[in-house]
């Protein structure tokens, strides 16, 4: 077990708690199985970034709080420089890293994600409430969403409901980047 996942998982945990929230309601609030959501609250598998950001939503905190633990506290600007984002080991596919980790009551959440080539690769779908906007820095990806496979090249970029399951995989055995932002 990941103790990075099991610190987020007992913070979740304690939110739901003192919300007064069980785990059924919770589970079904996220329309996911209470296997699944007891899996995350006890670290035993990786909790996608989206289902984090839904909870940081749900319990109205702010997203760095459930990664690290820690308030954010800036209200007029967050600088992240090169490289120093938070990183976010969240689902094998992506490698994440939180762009504005410390700015607090952001309307959206801005990650840099980088997508790694995979032989045959198929990826996991998920979805999340809200919307999406991806914009390619490097290498191509195809998107799959609502049954669409869309492929997307450096300077591309999409919007969607990511309410509809949806995943990216890296094309021509070359890493990809992308700015990807939760609203």
């Amino acid at each position: 077990m990941n103790e990075y996942n099991k610190d987020i998982g007992n913070r979740i945990k304690e939110l739901r708690e003192l919300s007064d929230i069980t785990v059924q309601d919770i589970a079904q609030e996220l329309n996911i199985d209470v296997q699944t959501y007891t899996q995350y609250e006890t670290g035993e598998i990786d909790i996608p970034a989206s289902f984090l950001y839904e909870i940081a939503n749900i319990f109205q905190v702010d997203l760095n709080l459930l990664l690290t633990g820690e308030e954010s506290r800036m209200s007029i600007f967050d600088v992240t420089r090169a490289e120093k984002g938070v990183s976010i080991d969240r689902r094998k596919e992506y490698k994440y890293k939180n762009l504005c980790s410390k700015y607090i009551h952001k309307k959206a959440e801005t990650f840099l994600v980088t997508v790694d080539p995979k032989e045959n690769a198929l990826p996991s779908l998920n979805s999340h409430p809200g919307q999406e906007f991806n914009y390619i820095l490097e290498g191509s990806v195809k998107i799959y969403i609502h049954n669409n496979e869309i492929i997307l090249n450096e300077g591309d970029s999409i919007f969607f409901d990511s309410s509809h399951k949806h995943a990216m995989v890296a094309l021509n055995d070359k890493p990809a980047k992308f700015i990807a932002i939760l609203m």
